[in-house]
């Protein structure tokens, strides 16, 4: 293994020969595989090499999709990309369960997002304070050309702030602006309206009579959005009459209503089953941002910030039960775009949108939110009636048979045999076991 210069300035095949070479000890396998993933149309594989530097081949993702999806009175069939196995079935279940009960109620509270000019000032606040309201129209005027076209779609800068943060850091302070980006995510809009500020800020300091010229010379540290969105809230729920949650195995309505209650007042006090449970809403957030080609890290990171923002840890979805109805409900905040990115270009993007009806980023935001409630539903549901590994582990049964080969025949047979049975993988290698070397009879009793 060694390392390599300007391996960035070579071509794509080269850079395969010396992974292989270098690090893969010249497996053909290995050289062919990366060759087996490459698409077909080489115009959609140019595509795909353009999105990121040093691409070699393509990374595939389960894609499917989650009928039903009854979200303020219209059906949408959501798409899904997803490794995780039982989450689309989980999503596609509820959804259903839900259709049949009003459906999701879905709305937007607020698109707002926000960025900073980090810096530092060594002067005195309030005469810093007074030089800005001064010239902060000036700020406006200097982006315009930036802004034209998002004021054209009814976007825009909202509104800018000086932020006072020295009593955290010494000398620290904000530019905060906030910004309306339509249907685009806006990352690219914003960060470039954030450094024109910083320009815009430095030359009127240097211009300004009311703060002393020692004290003009301020640093700026950095200019970036944040993926942090609190204004940029999607709100989703489900109600119906307690006397309407049937159809779990063994469980009263009003049993079920109980210890789902519980189960989700637990997940708002303790943060080791809140962040499970967290995790369990971003199955289902993830895997329609994937397939809509956003940003899954950014929402992640956004709804893990916000659901530490009373200093503990908490879950994302609540729960009332107040005469007789019962009321699940998530508020999240979610930064999401439907134009700009890989929207356009992404040949699977563009098709998740067309199947969603081409929705603007509002629609898509409160489709993704309805994902990620019934995802969530789905497994608190199971887990307050028949545990969740009996449904998990069906579903991941497949996997299992995948690993030791099975053929078709014997995967029949196996899955067959356990749609009575309790899956896990000691009983699965033992019945497989059995199979293939002919000493059971899959249709008799084991």
């Amino acid at each position: 293994m060694k390392s390599v210069k300007g391996f960035s300035k070579l071509s794509k095949e080269a850079k395969i020969e010396w992974l292989v070479k270098e690090y893969l000890d010249n497996d053909q396998e290995a050289y062919n595989i990366i060759h087996s993933y490459w698409h077909d149309d080489k115009d959609v594989q140019k595509i795909h090499d353009e999105f990121i530097e040093n691409a070699l081949t393509n990374f595939y993702m389960p894609y499917g999709i989650a009928p039903n999806f009854l979200i303020n009175d219209r059906l949408f069939c959501v798409p899904m990309a997803i490794e995780e196995s039982s989450v689309v079935a989980a999503a596609a279940k509820s959804a259903t369960y839900w259709m049949n009960r009003g459906g999701f109620k879905a709305k937007v509270i607020s698109t707002l997002k926000n960025g900073q000019v980090h810096f530092a000032y060594y002067g005195d606040y309030d005469k810093l304070l007074k030089f800005f309201n001064r010239v902060k129209y000036k700020f406006f005027e200097d982006t315009e050309n930036i802004t034209e076209n998002m004021r054209k779609r009814g976007g825009g800068i909202r509104d800018i702030q000086i932020i006072n943060k020295t009593f955290e850091e010494p000398n620290y302070y904000q530019l905060n602006a906030t910004f309306e980006t339509s249907d685009a995510m806006g990352a690219n809009f914003i960060n470039s309206c954030l450094e024109q500020f910083s320009e815009t800020l430095k030359r009127e300091l240097l211009m300004t009579t009311e703060i002393e010229d020692e004290y003009k010379d301020i640093i700026v540290i950095m200019c970036i959005l944040s993926n942090y969105t609190p204004e940029c809230i999607v709100h989703c729920e489900v109600r119906c009459p307690i006397e309407d949650l049937t159809g779990f195995e063994g469980v009263s309505p009003e049993l079920f209503a109980k210890k789902f209650e519980q189960a989700i007042h637990v997940a708002r006090i303790e943060p080791y089953r809140a962040t499970t449970h967290n995790k369990g809403i971003f199955n289902g957030i993830d895997a329609v941002i994937l397939a809509t080609g956003n940003d899954f890290r950014a929402v992640e990171a956004s709804g893990h910030t916000y659901a530490s923002r009373t200093g503990q840890y908490r879950s994302l979805t609540d729960v009332n039960i107040e005469n007789g109805t019962f009321h699940f409900y998530i508020d999240i905040p979610m930064s999401l775009g439907t134009v700009g990115g890989i929207t356009t270009l992404h040949p699977m993007v563009k098709l998740s949108h067309k199947i969603l009806g081409n929705p603007s980023a509002s629609e898509l935001m409160m489709v993704t939110a309805a994902a990620g409630l019934a995802q969530n539903f789905g497994a608190v549901s199971s887990l307050v009636t028949t545990g969740i590994q009996r449904g998990h582990m069906k579903m991941h049964l497949l996997n299992i048979l995948n690993q030791l080969e099975a053929t078709d025949d014997e995967k029949n047979q196996i899955v067959s045999y356990f749609k009575s049975r309790v899956v896990t993988f000691p009983a699965v290698t033992e019945i497989f076991g059995k199979i293939r070397k002919g000493t059971v009879d899959i249709n008799s009793k084991q």
